[in-house]
């Protein structure tokens, strides 16, 4: 009989506690989010796995397990490489600007071969955990002196310019808003956020000159979409009366006549939750929004509970830039702002975009996980000790 001693044994247990303490409650959210994600896929195809449904669910899964493993990795590994891994997606990102993949009149991929990577997506996690390392080991006292938040500073703007450059301003406005949480809960005065505020609005009238024409078009189309029924303004036309249309409890699935007629472009995409609204109504549209409410409070209360600085910074970074996605997209095809391709997360079709939020959701596990470990805010030098 083979016999294991306390040394083999000791990983093990160490193991199972781990896997005990992940949150299944947030897993359980996770899966059935995605769940009505690939339902409504295969609603938006007509009734058909391919080309999108089957697609997602075989990311999903493996996206899954990558979700779960990032989770049970102690939440030290992570601060020791944040920056490692943050200059990994820095030179991912200049290497869409050298070799680049052009799709959409934008070149923000890279083609693997095997499958195409949007480098900008994974920037947002990275730069949670690059960030969160900074203000983990900078002293409350200092974060409120200007020249300290030079690094971070450039930590933000150096991905935001390469972005900007793909061009792609949704993207990059996300990873300032995303940013400027973890600013604000690191303890960066109100003040200087409304000094920077300030700033950005009076360079507008300039910033306006440097914005491609399509951009210009996007605001236009935003402030009287009638302008141009059948060219630039006919997404969220076609969007709104799909809305309007779904009523209280929709026409049933697969019964949407603007998505089945194809009368609504990118329904698989950006326009997904439209999908949703006309088929099963305000009523299933509401549903899908509490589930993300309960995402969202899951996060906050995972924030709030972990002793460490770092801890508290990736999950206040995570929830804040989900929320971001939840919100501007769904603000988007209700017309209430400008329409910027945010994809809504764990809905909509997308590879890199899947793996993002499943990534992130994983760090957010992590934190959750290891809540009750302590990190000295000495530096990343001495957090290493396992």
């Amino acid at each position: 009989m083979m016999v294991i001693d306390a040394t083999q044994q000791r990983p093990l247990r160490a193991f199972g506690e781990k896997l005990a303490r992940v949150n299944w409650g947030l897993v359980t959210l996770v899966c059935l989010i995605a769940g009505i994600g690939i339902g409504l896929l295969y609603s938006a195809a007509g009734g058909r796995w391919e080309p999108w449904a089957l697609r997602q669910l075989i990311r999903f899964l493996p996206a899954l397990g990558i979700m779960l493993v990032i989770a049970l990795i102690d939440i030290r590994l992570w601060l020791r490489f944040a920056y490692l891994i943050y200059l990994l997606m820095l030179v991912l990102l200049v290497a869409v600007e050298i070799m680049g993949h052009i799709g959409m009149g934008a070149q923000r991929w890279i083609d693997l071969g095997v499958f195409v990577l949007q480098p900008s997506e994974l920037m947002k996690p990275a730069l949670v955990l690059a960030l969160a390392r900074y203000f983990h080991a900078t002293p409350l006292d200092q974060v409120r002196g200007p020249l300290v938040l030079i690094p971070p500073l450039i930590l933000v703007l150096l991905p935001v310019g390469l972005v900007l450059l793909q061009p792609n301003l949704g993207t990059a406005l996300l990873l300032i808003l995303g940013s400027g949480a973890i600013f604000f809960a690191a303890g960066v005065p109100v003040w200087m956020f409304l000094t920077a505020l300030a700033g950005g609005l009076s360079v507008i009238p300039i910033g306006w000159e440097f914005l491609h024409d399509y951009q210009k078009q996007r605001v236009y189309t935003f402030l009287d979409p009638e302008t141009d029924p059948l060219g630039s303004g006919y997404n969220i036309i076609q969007s709104k009366i799909a809305l309007g249309s779904g009523g209280l409890l929709g026409k049933g699935f697969l019964m949407g006549s603007q998505s089945q007629l194809a009368f609504l472009p990118e329904k698989h995409t950006d326009f997904i939750f439209v999908v949703l609204a006309e088929e099963f109504g305000m009523v299933g549209a509401m549903f899908l929004l509490l589930l993300y409410l309960t995402f969202f409070i899951y996060g906050w209360t995972i924030t709030v509970t972990s002793r460490s600085q770092f801890g508290r910074l990736v999950g206040i970074g995570v929830t804040t830039t989900i929320f971001l996605y939840v919100f501007v997209n769904v603000a988007m095809v209700m017309g209430l702002i400008p329409v910027v391709g945010i994809p809504l997360p764990l809905v909509s079709h997308g590879g890199t975009a899947m793996l993002t939020l499943m990534i992130a959701t994983g760090l957010l596990l992590s934190v959750s996980v290891h809540r009750e470990i302590a990190i000295p805010r000495s530096g990343a030098g001495e957090v290493w000790r396992l």
